[in-house]
């Protein structure tokens, strides 16, 4: 049975934005935590707070500007499950805010796959071997969310990939890294805002 457009009090909320990455202060600013930073930038923009309580995940009700200016209900969220298991939070809140489909979600996700500081949208496809999309993939039985990637850079060997992405950040790197978790955030709101289309075509065209 799908999660999606499934019955429920209330009307449904237009957007479910995530930030991945794993909890507790051990892993903050890491590069796999660049999703949560970039969804906690979006909360301040905001003025909301993420606050815990259910469905595995620290969780803000807010409003986006859509198409025509129309305000869009969205909810923020960073899964306090470990990256792994982050499709057990994400599969709860489809069902608690009744997302209609896989494409109202936005994924803001650490990305191997791209350098430093680059900067992709990209509706559905492959996971790349993260282990946060995996596991929301399996839950919510489909691959096609939308994902905001910022670039992390690889490893000087695959064999320390976790090393990787878990180690703090040179302050060198990190000043690149905290200007992708700011356009990350644009992104996020340009899709809502505009439609992926035009998110793709302003992030993945650059130089």
């Amino acid at each position: 049975m799908s999660l999606f457009g499934r019955e429920g009090k209330g009307a449904p909320f237009d957007w479910l934005v995530v930030g991945l990455g794993n909890p507790g202060a051990k892993y903050a600013n890491t590069r796999h935590n660049v999703g949560e930073d970039a969804l906690q930038l979006l909360a301040e923009r905001r003025g909301v707070t993420l606050k815990g309580g259910r469905d595995n995940a620290l969780v803000a009700e807010t409003r986006f500007a859509g198409p025509g200016g129309v305000d869009r209900r969205t909810a923020l969220a960073f899964p306090i499950t470990y990256m792994n298991e982050s499709g057990r939070a994400v599969g709860a809140l489809v069902r608690r805010f009744r997302i209609e489909s896989p494409e109202n979600i936005i994924v803001i996700q650490d990305e191997l796959d791209l350098p430093p500081g680059a900067l992709k949208v990209k509706a559905g496809g492959g996971l790349a071997g993260h282990n946060g999309l995996r596991s929301i993939s399996q839950h919510l039985k489909t691959q096609d969310y939308l994902r905001v990637r910022i670039g992390v850079g690889k490893p000087d060997s695959a064999h320390v990939g976790k090393v990787h992405v878990l180690a703090k950040v040179p302050k060198s790197q990190r000043d690149v890294l905290d200007v992708s978790v700011v356009e990350a955030a644009d992104a996020v709101e340009m899709i809502i805002a505009d439609g992926i289309d035009a998110a793709m075509q302003r992030y993945n065209t650059r130089v």
